[in-house]
C-alpha cells in the first residue's frame, strides 16, 4: 500500500468516526453510550498509529461499508 493510500483511507476512517460522533448528539451525562464511548477510542487510537499500521485496516474494515 502506497503512502499517499494510507493516508487517504486514514482520513476517511477518522471522517467517518467524527461524523458519527457528531450525528449521535451530545452524550448524556446520565448515561454512558457504550457506542459512543468505542467510537471516542477508536478516535484516540487511529490518532496514534503511523500511516500503514494494521489498525487503520481493522477500524477501515469496521466503520466503512465496502
Amino acid at each position: 500500500m502506497t503512502q499517499e493510500i494510507a493516508d487517504s483511507l486514514k482520513a476517511r476512517v477518522r471522517e467517518k468516526m467524527l461524523r458519527q460522533l457528531n450525528e449521535d448528539g451530545a452524550p448524556d451525562a446520565e448515561q454512558d453510550d457504550p457506542r459512543q464511548i468505542a467510537i471516542e477510542n477508536d478516535l484516540e487510537a487511529i490518532d496514534s498509529v503511523p500511516d500503514g499500521d494494521p489498525l487503520i485496516e481493522e477500524l477501515a474494515a469496521r466503520y466503512l461499508v465496502p
